[in-house]
């Protein structure tokens, strides 16, 4: 026969409150976080427009400054990136940012009065830390003789958090053979 002791109906004592305590906080630990939590409508839809934010910004060519920096801006600074055009594809941060470079100092320097134009686009957000975005995109612009040309084509990027900045970790771009439009 086991017999209760005067000490089992006390209150609890200091040492016994932080054992509840710690219990207590030992349980709420074992909960699923918020990250582990089903992402809310109002969550995805900041989410989308954060990232869709970004690339609108990173692509304004009308915003003056260092516009192979503001390009290169969207990508993570070191590390893979797997970007893929033109029938051919890149695995790293330098091969990006050479090629990059070497579009801007070719054709984007020569084009007149750029203004990289987004179509509809299409963010799917797949978590709290990462993104897909499908676009289509048009830079109508003059040639250096003063005539209007348009270049354009589609372009999807997986977008995943890298502490506060959302980056590219993966592209494809798909561009329209042909000239899109004689008007800009």
């Amino acid at each position: 026969m086991h017999v209760l002791s005067p000490m089992h109906a006390m209150p609890l004592q200091p040492s016994s409150r932080r054992v509840a305590l710690g219990l207590a906080l030992l349980a709420a630990a074992c909960r699923p976080a918020v990250a582990d939590a089903p992402l809310g409508d109002r969550e995805r839809a900041a989410i989308a427009a954060t990232v869709e934010r970004r690339l609108r910004e990173a692509t304004d060519l009308r915003a003056g400054g260092d516009v192979v920096a503001r390009l290169l801006a969207i990508y993570p600074d070191s590390g893979r990136v797997v970007s893929a055009t033109g029938g051919q594809y890149s695995t790293s941060r330098d091969s990006l940012e050479s090629s990059v470079r070497a579009f801007w100092q070719n054709v984007g320097r020569n084009m007149r009065d750029p203004e990289w134009r987004w179509g509809p686009m299409q963010v799917d957000v797949l978590s709290r830390d990462a993104a897909v975005v499908t676009g289509a995109y048009r830079i109508p612009h003059l040639t250096p003789r003063g005539e209007p040309h348009v270049i354009g084509g589609a372009w999807t990027a997986v977008f995943v958090r890298r502490g506060d900045r959302w980056v590219v970790v993966q592209e494809h771009l798909s561009d329209v053979t042909g000239e899109v439009s004689a008007t800009p």
